[in-house]
C-alpha cells in the first residue's frame, strides 16, 4: 500500500483557557492556502460561539472520527482536523482512518458571532489535553473561539511549533474524495424532530452487524423503523454503531435528516445529519462497515475523460472558497455547459479542492493541506487500464479509435491476461464481461477495462498511454 508522511506544524499546541468571565478556545492552525496564497498559520476567525457547549461537542464529534478505526485495526496515525474558512461559516472536516466514515461539523452565520469569517483550508490541532477540556466544558458560559495565530503571535513564536508526522495512505486520500462525489449523488430520504431523533439514535444496535448483512431504515409515522430488507423508501445503515460520535450532540439535537441515493436493493452509503442551534452535524457512512470509500470508483470515468481535466483547470481560477458553487452560475462565466461543469467539479473533488454538501445539495469550495492529486496518479484501476492501454490490449470492433465517429463509443475488446473482455455502451455508460462488472453491475464505478476503452477512445486510437 502506497502512504507518504504528512508533516504538521503549529506554533503551538490549540487550548481551552480561562479569561475574564468566559473562556478562549484557541485552535492553531498549520499551513494551507488562502486567498493570499499559501500560509504557514492562517487566521480565519475571532469571535464568540453563539451556543459553545455544543459547538465543543460538535468539534469533539469530528475528532472522535479522526481517530475511529471502525474495521481496520490498528491503523494509520490520525490527521487533525480541516477547518475551511468560507466567508459566512466555518467547517470542520476528518475521515476515519479505516477510510468509511467522513464527518463534518459546519458552524453557520448564525452560529457565529465576530468578525467575518476568512477564506482558506489548513489543518487544526485537536490534542489530547483540548479534547479533555472540552469534554468538561459545562453550562453556557461565553466561549471565544479564535481559529488561527493571534494578531502578534507570529512575530514572537521562538521555537514552540508543535511538529506532527501522519502517515497517509493513498487509499485514505482516495476515500476522502470518493465520499465528496458519492455523497453529490444523495437526496433527502426522512426527517426526524429532535425528541424523535434522540429516541431513534439511541435505539440502535451498537454491536456491529458483520456477517448478519446490511441494516435499512424505513419510515414509520414521526420515526425510522430498522429493518432488514430494503424496501420502498429504504435508506441504508451500514453499520449502525459508526454513528456513535454523533452522541456527543445529541441532547441539543433539533432534527435528524438521512441522506442517500434511490434504493435498488444492493447496500449504498448514506449521511446522517444532526441539526443543531446554528450548526450542523454530519456524518456519511460507506457502504459496507469492513470497506472504505477508496474502492467505490465514483471518481473514475472523471479521472479518465480528458475534457473534464481541462475544465477543472479552467473552473480551478474561478473559485473563490464559496460556500456554495452554483454550476449554472460558473457555466456563465466559464463558457462551459453546466453538464461539463458538473463533470469539472467532480474532478475537482478528487484533488480535494471541492466539499459537498448535501444540506445545500451543492460544492462548496475547499483546498485540503496535502497532496490529493496522488488520489489520480495511484488509483489501481486507473493505473491499470493505462497500461491496458499502453499494452494495446483494446481493439475497436469499427476499427482504429481515431475513425469512429465521435458521438458514439463503438464495442470492443480487451485483451488482460489469457482473458478477452467485451465492453459495450448503453446510455452512455460502458458494460463489460468480467467478474467485476457481473458482481456490482457498475454500483462501484468502471472496472479496468472500461475504464482502458474509455481511455483509448478518448486518445483516439489504441495503444496510446498518454
Amino acid at each position: 500500500m502506497t502512504r507518504s508522511v504528512q508533516a504538521l506544524a503549529y506554533a503551538r499546541p490549540s487550548a481551552l483557557e480561562s479569561s475574564g468571565g468566559g473562556r478562549v478556545l484557541g485552535l492553531e492552525t498549520s499551513g494551507g492556502l488562502t486567498p493570499l496564497g499559501a500560509e504557514a498559520h492562517p487566521r480565519f476567525f475571532a469571535g464568540f460561539l453563539s451556543s459553545p457547549q455544543v459547538a465543543a461537542r460538535g468539534l469533539l464529534a469530528v475528532a472522535d472520527v479522526a481517530v475511529a478505526r471502525y474495521h481496520r485495526r490498528p491503523g494509520p496515525g490520525s490527521l487533525d482536523p480541516v477547518v475551511t474558512g468560507n466567508g459566512d461559516r466555518l467547517r470542520f472536516e476528518s475521515f476515519s482512518g479505516c477510510g468509511g466514515v467522513y464527518a463534518r461539523l459546519d458552524v453557520l452565520s448564525e452560529g457565529l458571532d465576530g468578525a467575518g469569517t476568512g477564506h482558506g483550508t489548513t489543518n487544526v490541532d485537536v490534542n489530547n489535553p483540548l479534547r479533555e477540556a472540552l469534554s468538561r466544558m459545562t453550562g453556557e458560559e461565553p466561549l471565544h473561539l479564535r481559529v488561527g495565530p493571534e494578531e502578534l503571535a507570529v512575530t514572537t513564536l521562538g521555537g514552540r511549533v508543535v511538529e506532527k508526522k501522519v502517515p497517509l495512505p493513498d487509499r485514505w486520500l482516495r476515500g476522502f474524495a470518493e465520499a465528496q462525489v458519492v455523497s453529490a449523488g444523495f437526496d433527502l430520504r426522512a426527517e426526524l424532530p429532535g425528541a424523535e431523533a434522540v429516541r431513534f439514535l439511541r435505539g440502535l444496535p451498537r454491536a456491529g452487524g458483520r456477517g448478519r448483512g446490511p441494516l435499512w431504515v424505513v419510515p414509520a409515522g414521526r420515526t425510522l423503523r430498522p429493518t432488514t430488507r430494503p424496501g420502498p423508501g429504504a435508506v441504508c445503515l451500514p453499520g449502525p454503531e459508526r454513528l456513535v460520535a454523533l452522541e456527543r450532540v445529541l441532547r441539543a439535537a433539533t432534527a435528524l435528516r438521512v441522506y442517500g441515493p434511490a434504493p435498488d436493493g444492493a447496500p449504498t452509503a448514506s449521511a446522517w445529519e444532526v441539526v443543531l442551534p446554528g450548526m450542523r452535524l454530519t456524518l456519511t457512512l460507506s457502504p459496507d462497515a469492513s470497506r472504505g470509500f477508496s474502492g467505490e470508483g465514483g471518481v473514475l470515468e472523471a479521472l479518465a475523460g480528458e475534457e473534464a481535466a481541462q475544465d477543472a483547470e479552467l473552473l480551478a481560477v474561478l473559485l473563490a472558497w464559496e460556500p456554495r458553487i452554483e454550476p449554472a452560475d460558473l457555466a456563465e462565466r466559464s463558457g462551459l455547459s453546466v453538464a461539463r461543469v458538473r463533470a469539472a467539479l467532480t474532478r475537482l473533488g478528487t484533488a480535494g479542492r471541492v466539499g459537498y454538501d448535501v444540506a445545500d445539495a451543492a460544492y462548496f469550495h475547499r483546498e485540503l493541506p496535502y497532496d490529493a492529486d496522488r488520489a489520480e496518479r495511484h488509483n489501481p484501476r486507473l493505473v491499470a487500464a493505462r497500461a491496458l492501454v499502453a499494452e494495446g490490449a483494446v481493439t475497436f470492433d469499427g476499427g482504429p479509435a481515431s475513425a469512429l465517429p465521435a458521438a458514439s463509443m463503438a464495442p470492443a475488446s480487451v485483451v488482460s491476461g489469457e482473458q478477452r473482455y467485451q465492453v459495450r455502451e448503453s446510455g452512455g455508460a460502458l458494460s463489460c464481461t468480467c467478474s467485476w462488472w457481473a458482481d456490482y453491475q457498475g454500483r462501484r464505478g468502471p472496472c479496468k477495462h472500461a475504464l482502458a476503452v474509455r481511455l483509448a477512445r478518448r486518445d483516439g486510437q489504441t495503444g496510446d498511454s498518454r
